[in-house]
């Protein structure tokens, strides 16, 4: 099946490296604290799937923070207080940022079987996270990408984020492969829109909770529950 394609997108977050959990811990640590000050509704797991996953950062804040009625200025680049839309996205990120940097992160043992399966082949990562960088060199992976289209990047060049298909199409004209020759993998809602949206050839679902039916809706033609499933 993959086969198929000529190159081949992954976002990082939940599809290669299992960092999901690194951020789950890290937004619900900061919107606690946010939730509590103003008297909302308590965080829960389900506010990540609806509000967070796949979405650029202040992008996410602000989702939740609408989803829950609160109203908060944007700020600036150096807020870290909770007082802003930015503050929040950044205290979030420091606290990502420390238990990445204290215990590492190793890749799921199924997506680095695929990942070795297509060792030679066009690679590239598309994540919203400002921090696809470092966590693909904690996990010893960079080499293996030469192209990453992160938040970062989308920041730089004025890109849309998921779920706009805006960086996986530039990832894809990166790699120098049309999307309709290229597969994208994909654990989000958001992000299965974004390849979706972009005419991607194979739209690869990965469950990792989100739910197969959300992920079919979106525009994934397959559903996995690990990479592991497409290795021959």
């Amino acid at each position: 099946m993959i086969d198929d394609y000529d190159a081949f997108l992954f976002d990082l977050d939940g599809v290669i490296t299992p960092t999901v959990d690194l951020h789950m811990r890290a937004w619900q640590e900061t919107f606690d604290e946010v939730f509590a000050r103003h008297g909302a509704e308590p965080y829960r797991e389900s506010d990540y799937y609806r509000s967070l996953d796949g979405r650029p950062r202040f992008d996410g804040v602000a989702t939740l923070l609408e989803a829950r009625g609160i109203s908060l200025p944007p700020g600036e680049a150096g807020d870290d207080g909770l007082d802003t839309v930015t503050g929040i996205g950044n205290r979030k990120n420091r606290a990502f940022t420390e238990v990445l940097e204290r215990d590492g992160i190793e890749p799921y043992p199924g997506s680095l079987r695929l990942l070795d399966q297509l060792a030679g082949r066009p690679l590239a990562i598309v994540s919203s996270s400002r921090n696809a960088d470092a966590v693909l060199r904690a996990a010893g992976l960079r080499d293996r990408f030469p192209v990453v289209v992160d938040g970062t990047v989308a920041d730089r060049e004025g890109l849309p984020g998921k779920p706009a298909p805006d960086t996986f199409v530039r990832a894809a004209e990166l790699l120098g492969h049309r999307p309709e020759r290229a597969a994208a993998f994909e654990d989000a809602v958001s992000g299965v829109a974004a390849a979706h949206a972009g005419g991607f050839g194979l739209v690869v679902g990965v469950d990792r909770g989100t739910g197969a039916d959300a992920l079919r809706a979106a525009g994934a033609g397959v559903i996995v529950n690990d990479l592991e499933e497409l290795v021959r």
